[in-house]
């Protein structure tokens, strides 16, 4: 690991562009100033940018929201949805539930052939695995706790879409690698494909989103759900098999839950309720060490990983089981995190093998993938507003497919619902009854934002993208912090791991501890190297209120200041 000298701010790699100076900032370590950390250097400079001219952290992460909606295709959105959870100076915790809906005209069973097979194709790509966003309705319930105009908050997207900012490598070889899918769930010429290719330090222009943008800063969110953008969505619907209607633009609507609250070691945990397993996940899983006492181990040992793999094993066999749209099943939240359910369920734990999966679940289904593709946002600010935001299109670049003549790539959100119980989704998930698909209904998601307070103080706002990797990272980069004491910049950078009971396999980074994974071998435990795990934006403060903020290294992440 390598260590990283600290001068105020640190850490910054420069590339020029012509909307502006693209200053990549890995890490920073400030007083009574806020910080933002996103996917996105010019996404954390649009946030900050708005805590300078007196915005709060409600402000900077709709702007930060925004603006990776321009520079960060991928994931970044205004055809997709999200979670947001939020603390206040004053100690309200607030939970904000803008995920997307399954139209008016979904049913269980749209993405089975005629032999009764289900065809992931059809809900992974194209029109017909779009579900209704959510990110623009989730913004404008955001803006009731912000202090700026929302036409002030969007006007850095505007630019950016307008001007055109310059692509890094990453994004040139992304969008290269993807040329194909755009073409083929496409029918009229994207911004996104360049004939001879994309190449780093390249212009991506995006005068169509630019104008979108410009729509909704005009009539709000009115416009995208029942104005021109609508419009326009429900035109892309017909130039394919999509089932988004007018209507089911015109009646959704942003919930706001109540956050997931529960005890860690003397810390306050707040996360994001169902449908969101990500909160109930995170409590199970910190519930279940609890009983054995990590800190008693080095970080990454073969003791920890062992007792940290089984508490994971144990929770996705209940989210196979249980979880789903709270509006559409019995919510189990609290049978599920409870002392006299978790002690039970960790009775089975052995210390010197490998629980069997099948001892701890129903559906068996050994056909998994995995993927990595949304993005988070970890504010805090100088007020003592604490805002965790995660936010989707699903896949990477969602259904591929891009709304014409409105510019930005709609979700494939549906193949998060359980599209046929026992088959997994593209992100390996295994549902079952709880979260099939029914019309208007949310589909449950990993996305685990999250603030850690102590002594009703924030400690932590953390949060990270990557499917079904989501809890694990987070839970990990809590138990870092809490349990072995590390500081942010180590809990970010460090290898990490990852088990979600089905497949009965333990995916690691390739840097993790060869010692460890031979000595859980010897144990049952089967192990498969992968590049990447997420990537975790996390903000730690100390006791004397120094902020420490951290950008994953894995990806041109980025930390803003005021």
């Amino acid at each position: 690991m390598k260590k990283i000298l600290y001068a105020g701010l640190l850490v910054s790699i420069t590339i020029s562009a012509q909307y502006t100076d693209i200053n990549i900032i890995k890490e920073v370590k400030v007083k009574n100033k806020g910080v933002v950390v996103s996917a996105h250097p010019l996404a954390s400079e649009a946030g900050a940018k708005m805590l300078k001219q007196g915005g709060n952290a409600f402000d900077a992460v709709i702007a930060t929201q925004l603006a990776l909606a321009v520079v960060y295709p991928q994931a970044g959105n205004i055809g997709g949805g999200g979670f947001l959870v939020a603390v206040t100076p004053d100690g309200k915790s607030i939970a904000l539930d803008y995920r997307e809906t399954a139209p008016s005209k979904a049913s269980f069973d749209m993405y089975w052939d005629k032999n009764g097979n289900a065809d992931t194709d059809l809900s992974q790509n194209g029109r017909l695995a779009v579900g209704v966003p959510g990110s623009i309705s989730g913004m404008f319930e955001t803006l009731k706790y912000a202090k700026l105009p929302f036409s002030k908050l969007i006007e850095p997207a505007i630019d950016l879409a307008q001007k055109g900012f310059a692509i890094t490598e990453q994004e040139a070889g992304l969008l290269n690698a993807h040329k194909n899918d755009f073409l083929k769930h496409n029918k009229n010429r994207t911004a996104f494909v360049k004939d001879d290719g994309w190449k780093a330090g390249d212009l991506l222009l995006q005068p169509e989103l630019a104008q979108t943008l410009r729509r909704i800063q005009k009539a709000g969110s009115k416009e995208f759900y029942e104005g021109k953008t609508a419009e326009l969505i429900v035109a892309e619907m017909k130039l394919g098999n999509g089932i988004v209607q007018s209507q089911d633009l015109k009646d959704y609507k942003t919930k706001e839950r109540k956050a997931l609250s529960f005890g860690y070691k003397g810390h306050q945990i707040i996360s994001m309720p169902m449908p969101s397993s990500g909160g109930t996940l995170l409590a199970q899983m910190l519930k279940m060490v609890s009983y054995e006492d990590l800190s008693k181990y080095q970080m990454n040992s073969e003791e920890a990983v062992q007792i940290m793999v089984e508490a994971e094993r144990r929770a996705y066999a209940d989210r196979a089981e249980y979880m789903g749209d709270p509006d559409f099943i019995e919510d189990k939240t609290q049978m599920l995190i409870s002392d006299d359910y978790l002690k039970n369920r960790w009775k089975s734990f052995n210390k010197n093998a490998a629980t069997p999966s099948k001892d701890v679940g129903k559906i068996i289904n050994p056909n998994q993938k995995e993927s990595t593709e949304t993005t988070h946002i970890s504010i805090l600010d100088k007020f003592g507003n604490a805002v965790s935001v995660t936010t989707t299109l699903n896949g990477l670049y969602g259904s591929k497919t891009v709304v014409s003549g409105a510019g930005f790539f709609l979700n494939n959100e549906m193949d998060d619902f359980s599209i046929k119980p026992g088959v997994p989704n593209m992100f390996g998930a295994v549902g079952g009854e709880a979260n099939k698909i029914q019309a208007g209904k949310r589909m449950l998601s990993s996305m685990t934002p999250t603030v850690v307070l102590k002594d009703g103080k924030v400690k932590m706002v953390v949060g990270t993208p990557g499917g079904t990797t989501i809890p694990t990272s987070v839970f990990q980069a809590i138990v870092d912090v809490i349990d072995f004491k590390q500081n942010a910049n180590f809990s970010v950078n460090a290898p990490k791991f990852h088990h979600q009971w089905l497949p009965e396999v333990v995916k690691v980074e390739n840097k993790f501890p060869e010692i460890t994974i031979k000595a859980l071998e010897n144990k049952n435990y089967k192990f498969e190297k992968i590049p990447q795990i997420g990537r975790t934006e996390v903000i730690l403060v100390d006791d004397n209120q120094n902020i420490h903020a951290v950008a994953d290294g894995r990806g041109d992440d980025s930390v803003g200041v005021e």
